[in-house]
């Protein structure tokens, strides 16, 4: 199979849909040589900054000296941003070469009366072959959706993380922050220290697991602290005082200070790995977070008139974006560009997001699970008199624009599959 092969091959894998649980990606990985227990892994779960958080760990372990490999999902634009080694994405060479190499097996597994693996299965396994035949020192390794019955949950890592606890994909982790938080500490194994940005209901049930299963557990806020110094127009100065050491003036490029929790986690993640005798010095902390790059998160993509990009797709995330933006923005008033899944809290995002909003501008996410996107608007009609509906994103960004006036700032927010269509048209306009 050539690339565009492959990548219709793996589009056509999605008809089996999200079908949880370990057996299938056991088997695979069983008849590949089981190359993950060969990885020495960070695993990284949570319901929001995960993403922010691998990178920012993946970074001060490349300035550290370590080769190191990423998997992460969703991507923005194209599947091998999932796998990068030193930020360097995969080939599609390579993915069409190991897609090609795994299928077989797969194909195998179903005539023996297997069920067949998934989408992101195949994903995942391809991610533990390739990072184990390019030897990367670490793998920093993203949950995809949960933690007990994710796929990535095969690996007994150096250390689990989990950022926070929050309410999304309720129709598959449960419709309570315990049930939720159930499901994420399952990533906690046995003797395997335990990193967290949690709170409240969340945080009692990870401090349960951590109890019954005598894994160490390490609360930033409490065991590794942080505190805000200023912020410039390219990203924020901040300290964080870790268990190792005090990191005074850092710069990170990334806006929002929920992002400072983020580096926080990420820092006390490293500390830990310092513990067990991996050299991750206070300059590749520095350096690491300097160097973060995590695109479609507050992200300035446009100043006249200012534009905003961030993938706030759920209610926590929404919080997030609104103190941001009264931080960054006092007293501008704001244009309003959103899309939403069908399965995401619309009420809950709007009553952060739309409550500043002059304008409102809904549209559709390019993707199956859009759901009934139109219900967006009106539910935006309760928080603005102006709201206008456009299924086309480039449609959307261009009424977006045309209604913003010089001293307006317009923040196109929600899925991650329509800030990225709004993002690559807005960058092709410059």
């Amino acid at each position: 199979m050539n690339y565009e092969e492959t990548m219709n091959y793996l589009a056509d894998l999605a008809r089996f849909g999200f079908n949880f649980g370990l057996c299938r990606i056991e088997e695979l990985l069983n008849r590949l040589g089981n190359p993950h227990r060969y990885l020495k892994t960070v695993h990284i779960g949570g319901t929001n900054g995960k993403g922010s958080t691998a990178a920012m760990l993946a970074s001060i372990l490349l300035k550290a000296g370590y080769r190191v490999g990423i998997f992460t999902s969703p991507h923005l634009y194209f599947f091998t941003e999932r796998y990068r080694i030193n930020g360097v994405e995969i080939t599609p060479e390579k993915i069409a070469e190991l897609v090609g190499e795994i299928r077989p097996y797969m194909e195998i597994m179903v005539a023996q009366g297997f069920e067949h693996p998934t989408q992101f299965e195949a994903a995942t396994a391809l991610a533990f072959l390739y990072f184990y035949r390019e030897k990367v020192d670490f793998l920093v390794l993203e949950v995809g959706l949960g933690g007990a019955i994710d796929s990535t949950n095969v690996v007994t890592p150096l250390v689990s993380v989990i950022t926070n606890i929050g309410m999304d994909h309720m129709d598959y982790l449960g419709n309570t922050i315990n049930e939720i938080a159930g499901i994420k500490a399952g990533i906690i194994k046995p003797g395997i220290p335990v990193v967290t940005a949690a709170g409240g209901e969340g945080l009692s049930v990870i401090k349960k697991t951590c109890r019954e299963r005598n894994a160490r557990l390490i609360l930033v806020g409490r065991d590794v602290t942080w505190g805000h110094i200023g912020n410039t127009g390219s990203g924020q100065s901040f300290f964080i005082r870790g268990r190792r050491n005090t990191y005074e003036n850092l710069f990170l490029p990334l806006l929002g200070r929920h992002q400072q929790v983020n580096a926080a986690t990420a820092v006390a993640a490293a500390e830990i790995l310092t513990d067990s005798g991996y050299a991750v010095t206070s300059e590749a902390v520095r350096e690491g977070l300097a160097a973060v790059n995590w695109p479609g998160r507050l992200e300035i993509v446009r100043k006249d008139p200012l534009v905003i990009i961030d993938g706030a797709h759920n209610y926590d995330g929404a919080k997030s974006l609104r103190r941001a933006l009264e931080e960054y923005l006092p007293g501008k008033d704001l244009i309003l560009m959103i899309g939403m899944l069908g399965d995401k809290e619309h009420t809950k995002v709007l009553s952060e997001l739309a409550v500043n909003a002059r304008v409102v501008v809904v549209t559709k996410p390019d993707n199956p699970r859009a759901g009934n996107w139109r219900h967006l608007a009106a539910e935006a009609g309760r928080y603005s008199s102006e709201v206008y509906l456009v299924e086309d994103i480039g449609a959307a960004v261009a009424k977006a624009l045309s209604v913003a006036g010089r001293d307006e700032a317009v923040c196109i927010t929600g899925s991650l599959y329509m800030i990225a269509e709004a993002r690559k048209i807005l960058l092709m306009q410059k």
